[in-house]
């Protein structure tokens, strides 16, 4: 059977989403091109930085942007973003970002589903980054968002899968995909949400910050793709006490 990976009704092949913050960004096409990411996230402040340098520039052709609208406070704010990035020609996804907490950038989901309505009605493909809570993503769902993106942990903490619990509630509950965003630090924790049955893992501060950059987009790929054929094979029984020899305790040599 063949596993496809659809948004805004577009399907790709990779499920590894790659953020562009924090690069230097003559290391972004290696990035995207060892990391076989079909998908970047874009802020839109970071599309023309200076004269001499624009971060389009360096995004391979093919690759999807998705602007995100870092910076917002508000879903008026989220939403004024959204529609600049449209009329500089970035496209109908947006991934709505609205933070108010500086220290931990925690999402505020009560405005995040506010601007999401607001977006699904104009036509964009509303990615979410939110806190993941069920009736949330409920909410999210049926103001009409493409996918969710609960955080895995703070924003470029790296601190791994501090709320797979709540996570997994979403993979089971919610009839959306679920792109794992925020806190990923290694290709190993990409790996197990992805066996948890996540839909395709967003990660940016791993890898920007890697001692080589490229090696470790590469890491990821493979990480998200074991990770994907594992929950798909099914994973193997786990038992609550004692051990099971590998091979039957007769017939040995004598």
């Amino acid at each position: 059977m063949e596993d496809k990976f659809v948004l805004g009704g577009k399907e790709f092949k990779s499920r590894f989403i790659l953020g562009s913050g924090k690069y230097n960004l003559n290391l972004i096409k290696a990035a995207v091109e060892q990391g076989g990411a079909e998908i970047i996230t874009l802020a839109l402040r970071r599309a023309n930085t200076q004269e001499s340098e624009n971060i389009l520039d360096f995004i391979p052709e093919g690759v999807t942007l998705l602007p995100n609208t870092s910076g917002a406070r508000t879903a008026e704010e989220a939403v004024r973003i959204a529609r600049l990035s449209r009329a500089m020609g970035c496209g109908d996804f947006v991934k709505v970002e609205i933070m108010r907490d500086a220290k931990y950038l925690f999402p505020d989901n009560y405005e995040t589903v506010k601007a999401t309505e607001i977006l699904a009605k104009e036509g964009f493909v509303v990615l979410p980054y939110m806190n993941p809570d069920l009736n949330v993503a409920r909410d999210l769902q049926n103001a009409g968002a493409a996918a969710v993106m609960p955080l895995a942990a703070p924003i470029g903490s790296n601190k791994g899968l501090a709320t797979k619990a709540m996570i997994q509630v979403l993979i089971d509950e919610i009839d959306l995909p679920i792109i794992v965003d925020a806190g990923i630090g290694k290709p190993s924790q990409a790996c197990e949400a992805m066996e948890m049955g996540a839909t395709a893992i967003m990660a940016n501060t791993a890898i920007a910050t890697a001692g080589d950059v490229p090696e470790m987009a590469a890491a990821f790929k493979l990480a998200i793709e074991a990770g994907r054929k594992a929950y798909l094979t099914g994973m193997g029984r786990v038992l609550a006490r004692g051990g099971s020899a590998s091979d039957p305790l007769t017939g040995f040599l004598r």
